[in-house]
């Protein structure tokens, strides 16, 4: 029997945007030790620019997008933070994302969180980057669906 996953995109004010069903939404990965590992991690956020396509040295395409995202909770002053998590889109999730996605659009975006090490002048750098593997368009902003219908 097929798992299947349901969940509903929330916006602070409570209103449901948007409910879709996934199949198979989390890959889980079995060691020897009997245990069980995952590294999933589920954006949903405003592009906070149009996504541009790249192409790499060696012809593979891609595309960083910003996501924005409200927190749930209210900081001192009694305002909502925003976060800017940076992801990056390859091949057929950057060519779709940069084709119908512009500024404003909320997406969801599923990926995994890869780390490295930048060596730079004797100095270690770690670095943490988001790498989508699938983006949901949500909603379009205003300004895009006004340019979509002229």
């Amino acid at each position: 029997m097929d798992s299947y996953f349901f969940v509903a995109i929330i916006k602070l004010n409570l209103k449901i945007i948007d409910l879709f069903k996934i199949k198979n939404f989390f890959i889980i990965t079995k060691r020897k030790e009997g245990i069980l590992m995952l590294n999933q991690i589920v954006l949903v956020g405003r592009l906070v620019k149009k996504p541009e396509l790249k192409e790499s040295e060696n012809g593979k395409k891609f595309s960083f997008i910003t996501l924005a995202i409200p927190r749930s909770f209210k900081n001192i002053n009694g305002e909502y933070d925003t976060d800017f998590i940076d992801c990056t889109l390859w091949d057929a999730v950057a060519l779709s994302t940069v084709e119908y996605c512009g500024k404003g659009d909320i997406v969801g975006v599923r990926g995994r969180i890869q780390s490295r090490v930048i060596e730079h002048d004797n100095t270690k750098e770690y670095t943490i980057n988001i790498i989508a593997e699938k983006v949901t368009f949500l909603t379009k902003s205003q300004a895009n669906k006004e340019k979509d219908e002229n």
